[in-house]
């Protein structure tokens, strides 16, 4: 893996060539990748699909982040993303049925790595149960709903917790389902701009589309 071959871009965001991914995370490297947020509705409420990250991986194992998401490579066009949406949720969504929110950039830094992306940020309108999930165990350990207006709440800093319920997948497939209180430590730390954006586009998405 650390061997893919990615675009990557100066800071004017201009094309400059490719790179591994591990030099990409080595120096910093702007880079592409894609992003999906699932939002569905129950009982009248919008929700949102996360994903559990594997305790396998090696970035931030067992945090909660998007529904799925990974890089894009040197040889794929934004619409070849949705493979991601596939392999790690088991879902087949055509690149047609997403809502482009645009290209988020963000940066993200920890020991040993520089994490500068170029996000192609999609919403999709899901219409998909909890059990429908069939998680990629080496990339996903579970799926957790949460409502989008605690996740709003949560990331402006209305409320410090809020409680999300889902499932994870045994080494067996077996699903074990819960319901657990989650703050901010529980998710991948990107950015508090990033979630911004987001939080701004799904409210878009939702009141165009209703």
């Amino acid at each position: 893996m650390e061997t893919e071959i990615l675009n990557i871009f100066n800071e004017h965001q201009q094309p400059i060539g490719t790179a591994t991914r591990e030099d990409v995370h080595r120096l910093g490297l702007w880079h592409e990748t894609f992003h999906c947020w699932f939002v569905t509705q129950e009982n009248g409420c919008d929700m949102l699909y996360l994903q559990l990250r594997s305790p396998m991986k090696k970035d931030y194992p067992n945090l909660l982040d998007i529904t799925a998401a990974g890089h894009l490579l040197a040889s794929e066009t934004v619409e070849d993303g949705v493979r991601e949406v596939q392999e790690e949720t088991g879902i087949h969504v055509a690149f047609n049925d997403l809502h482009s929110l645009g290209i988020i950039p963000y940066s993200m830094t920890r020991p040993g790595m520089i994490d500068n992306e170029r996000a192609h940020v999609f919403v999709y309108r899901a219409r998909h149960s909890l059990r429908d999930f069939n998680v990629q165990p080496e990339e996903v350990a579970g799926i957790y709903k949460i409502a989008f207006q605690d996740f709003v709440d949560l990331w402006l800093g209305k409320r410090q917790r809020i409680e999300g319920h889902g499932f994870v997948s045994d080494e067996k497939g077996e699903l074990k389902f819960m319901k657990n209180q989650v703050s901010k430590d529980d998710f991948v730390p990107h950015p508090q701009s990033y979630y911004e954006a987001v939080i701004q586009g799904i409210e878009r998405t939702i009141q165009v589309k209703g």
